[in-house]
């Protein structure tokens, strides 16, 4: 058994939770993806948009220094253990799923991360509401596509 990618997960997992404190204890503000997008481009917050900036820079320079050090993008296709593969339905598949995504969290208030990490940590009853409804509608997802469509190979 790789133990690598579990904990690497488990890692990742104490970062996130790590920075979605530090920046709920030292700006009152809760660590959504959505949220912090969303109103950095929609509302140009005057006096509130550095930590906005700040925020997506450590999401996109995290990786990109990962892979400068040498270590991948982590467990993906063709690689021993393969977890993760190419995308089976293409880009195109993947930019209206994005777009789907992006309109959900429209719809549901926030996003996983700002529901499922933050939300539940506050034992917030519309955050547990709504990652149930992430968790159901992925269930549902993967039925579809693996068991009714034959789409993604089986596991």
């Amino acid at each position: 058994m790789d133990w690598t990618a579990g904990l690497q997960g488990l890692v990742g997992g104490v970062l996130i939770g790590l920075s979605a404190t530090w920046l709920m204890a030292t700006l009152g503000r809760i660590a959504g993806i959505s949220g912090i997008v969303g109103n950095l481009i929609t509302q140009c917050p005057k006096g509130d948009s550095a930590w906005r900036v700040a925020f997506l820079l450590g999401l996109i320079s995290g990786p990109l220094l990962l892979m400068a050090l040498g270590g991948g993008l982590g467990n993906v296709a063709e690689s021993p253990g393969e977890v993760i593969g190419a995308p089976v339905g293409g880009v195109g598949l993947m930019l209206v799923a994005g777009l789907l995504v992006g309109v959900g969290t429209g719809l549901g208030s926030g996003c996983t991360s700002g529901h499922g990490v933050c939300g539940l940590a506050r034992l917030a009853p519309r955050s547990m509401a709504a990652t149930g409804m992430f968790l159901l509608t992925a269930l549902v997802t993967v039925y579809i596509s693996r068991h009714m469509l034959g789409l993604g190979g089986g596991v």
